[in-house]
């Protein structure tokens, strides 16, 4: 085993939990808070990993920056109540606690890097038992959001790894183009929001069908990595 220190660095909406449901129905409320109607809940599951305000902003791109900005606050709110209602379900995906398992087993640290608020994947972290299992967690409410590598920059600073000691695990094109960004590995998952070819056509260096195979093609990559 390598001495090097490495990091999984784990999307979270569509690559660890299952929370399109929950993003849907909130964003649904926010609209008709604001007399939007109803949004088209296919396009609602394609900015799914964008921070709130830019995920907004791409739905509704005649809108002014104002609008943007309160309907996410309204998104936010109708979440949070959903949450305290007991009515948000976002399970884990099949698979996925085998490969957190056999990551730390290889001494790979865990991390997340997500455009969901702090707040919310404490939350989702807590509900799954998983809290203490990564060691960085990274959300779009300290900073720029992705595809902007800032939060596997962040990432790097908090645990030391290399640029070559991580690698970026995601269901969507913007997982990917942060890696690319901060010039670090990636694994597509195909159980999520946008579709293989797009992440193969963004730059994923592997992709896979199941949540045990990530494990695998985590290592994968950072021994062609030297790590």
């Amino acid at each position: 085993m390598t001495s090097l220190p490495r990091l999984a660095l784990f999307d979270c909406d569509g690559t660890l939990v299952d929370s399109q449901f929950a993003i849907i129905d909130a964003m649904t409320r926010a609209w008709v808070e604001h007399g939007l109607g109803e949004p088209d809940p296919a396009e609602v599951r394609r900015i799914v990993g964008l921070s709130l305000v830019e995920a907004v902003a791409a739905l509704l791109p005649d809108h002014a920056a104002a609008e943007h900005v309160a309907v996410a606050e309204s998104y936010k709110n109708a979440f949070a109540a959903s949450r305290r209602r007991g009515e948000v379900d976002e399970p884990l995906f099949p698979g996925i606690l085998e490969s957190l398992d056999a990551l730390e087993a290889a001494g790979v640290l865990l991390g997340v890097a997500t455009g969901k608020s702090r707040r919310g994947l404490d939350a989702v972290l807590k509900e799954h038992g998983l809290t203490h299992r990564f060691v960085t967690l990274q959300t779009a409410d300290a900073g720029p959001g992705k595809p902007n590598p800032h939060m596997v920059q962040r990432a790097l600073a908090e645990t030391g790894v290399a640029e070559a000691g991580v690698v970026v695990i995601g269901d969507t094109t913007y997982d990917i183009q942060m890696a690319r960004n901060a010039r670090v590995a990636s694994v597509g998952v195909s159980w999520g929001y946008h579709l293989v070819t797009e992440l193969e056509a963004a730059g994923a260096n592997r992709i896979v069908q199941r949540g045990r195979e990530v494990a695998g093609a985590v290592l994968g990559l950072l021994e062609k990595n030297g790590r």
